[in-house]
């Protein structure tokens, strides 16, 4: 049998995602793994600890200068994250 409304399998994920509770812990964990496209080469090298609280992506970067540097460039960052993941999911990034 056929349907007359057939729904795509992208919607029925989030779907199922989202009754379940698991929506956010996931685009929370496609957003860490975006963390080194986003951000770069460089600065994935040097990156160790990545996680995220209250809506904060905390990162710990070891070379000082690619601190300051990407410092500077905090809100870009957030935007250019979110972006990829597809929803609002941080609206800040601290440095550690």
């Amino acid at each position: 049998m056929f349907r007359k409304h057939p729904i795509q399998v992208e919607k029925l994920v989030k779907v199922i995602l989202r009754s379940n509770g698991l929506e956010t812990p996931w685009l929370q964990r496609r957003l860490i793994e975006s963390w080194d496209k986003v951000a770069g080469g460089l600065a994935a090298q040097y990156t160790t600890e990545k996680y995220i609280r209250n809506q904060t992506l905390f990162v710990h970067i070891e070379h000082p200068a690619l601190r300051s540097e990407i410092n500077m460039m905090r809100s870009s960052l957030v935007e250019k994250l979110n972006a990829e993941v597809g929803s609002m999911v941080i609206t800040e990034i601290r440095l550690v």
